[in-house]
């Protein structure tokens, strides 16, 4: 049988689903812990699959939990009266072929095409009137966004960063040099939230005639803060890393994040879909279809998509009846259940939202150090902000197109 490299989660899910039992009750599992007596509970639905163990809530990526019960899923039993005989399909992923003299180029240019982009980028940032302060005046602010976003791009500590910064301002990328502690200080400035999401739009503009299909989703990164947890079903009480969640718009073609927000934990993704949508057709994208998993349903979403000259691409809910709601709402949910094929081969684009999400956690981590709430926040859009520079970079050599950001200062 044919089968694809197995990823350490799938390994040990593999094992779960072998050699212990797993218990469904109605739409939900129950999977042993591998390292203990508790039980997580899985909802294995296949557009957003869900459990209750700490891997799952801190990446909110599929565990090894949820692996289990989609290989169990795929099992089929057959009985001939004597032997039972176990058939695991395995799916085979499509592969296509990279092209990797442009992937190389683009790997080797990155760093220093990086720094021209961010210093370009920076450059369309108007300093604002600075009172006096103790201590002398603070760094220019497009100095400040360069550092932040910089040392967020280098993963290395404020300290052995500084040797980096000393090279940008031998180049000219930043007029003055900040002592390694006061980019902490710098990441925790609340003016500095609105100038990143201005620079994240203002770093997709060089893909507005690439993209026309968009995937909506959120996604957690955790933080040095711990939460208590007391889990009242099975008793125990854990200390688990607490999170903030990032909902964002990306392009289906090139990964490209075109809008952002970022909230607490536990704050329903369906409430951002709407801003996210707007902040995309703010930007100058022409949206063709727009796709989200079923938590997005809403007569309100739908709407907002039509609006903006879009097709949505959202599968309603099992216990949708289409007899309610607007004529919009009767309309796609007829489009969905009998064109079904059809509307999977559109809406099997919002994968690449968390290919995106990957992206950015894989390059840039998935954990943020800051500590304050204002600073995480930063961190976390400087990580966007370097995935789409990177994802320019790399358009330029496989798309071959000439990045220009041409919008007004902010």
């Amino acid at each position: 049988m044919e089968t694809q490299q197995l990823s350490e989660r799938e390994q040990k899910a593999l094992a779960i689903a072998t050699h212990t039992k797993l218990v469904r009750k109605g739409d939900l599992w129950l999977v042993p812990s591998q390292s203990g007596p508790k039980k997580y509970t899985v909802n294995a639905d296949p557009d957003s699959p869900r459990c209750t163990c700490p891997d799952f809530e801190a990446r909110q990526l599929r565990c090894k939990h949820i692996y289990a019960v989609e290989i169990t899923l795929k099992r089929e039993y057959t009985n001939d009266g004597q032997t039972e005989t176990v058939t695991e399909t395995v799916t085979v992923k499509k592969t296509y072929r990279q092209d990797w003299a442009s992937y190389n180029k683009a790997q080797v240019n990155e760093k220093s095409q990086f720094l021209a982009f961010l210093y370009e980028l920076c450059s369309k940032i108007e300093e604002p009137i600075q009172k006096r302060q103790r201590g002398g005046q603070r760094l220019p602010l497009a100095d400040v966004l360069f550092a932040v976003t910089y040392k967020v791009y280098s993963n290395m500590s404020a300290r052995r960063f500084a040797s980096d910064m000393r090279d940008a301002l031998a180049k000219g990328y930043v007029s003055k040099l900040p002592s390694f502690n006061s980019i902490f200080d710098y990441l925790q400035m609340p003016e500095l939230t609105a100038h990143l999401k201005y620079l994240i739009a203002e770093s997709a503009q060089p893909l507005k005639s690439i993209e026309d299909s968009f995937a909506v989703d959120s996604s957690g990164f955790s933080t040095t803060r711990f939460v208590r947890w007391f889990d009242v079903k099975y008793g125990g009480t854990e200390d688990w890393h607490d999170w903030i969640k990032m909902h964002l718009t990306c392009g289906t073609s090139t990964h490209i994040v075109t809008s952002v927000e970022l909230s607490n934990a536990h704050m329903h993704d369906s409430t951002y879909f709407k801003t996210l949508i707007q902040q995309t057709a703010k930007a100058g994208f022409t949206m063709k279809e727009i796709s989200a998993d079923k938590g997005y349903t809403s007569g309100d979403n739908l709407q907002t998509v039509v609006d903006h000259g879009a097709t949505p691409y959202i599968p309603f809910r099992s216990n949708t009846t289409g007899k309610s709601g607007s004529e919009l709402w009767k309309k796609l949910f007829h489009y969905y259940s009998f064109k079904r094929a059809e509307f999977l081969t559109h809406y099997h684009k919002r994968s690449n939202v968390e290919t995106t999400f990957s992206m950015i956690k894989a390059k840039f981590g998935e954990r943020l150090r800051s500590k304050t709430e204002t600073a995480q926040i930063n961190e976390a859009l400087c990580k966007v902000l370097c995935h789409n520079l990177c994802v320019v970079i790399q358009s330029m050599y496989e798309l071959g197109i000439a990045p220009e950001f041409t919008s007004e200062a902010a």
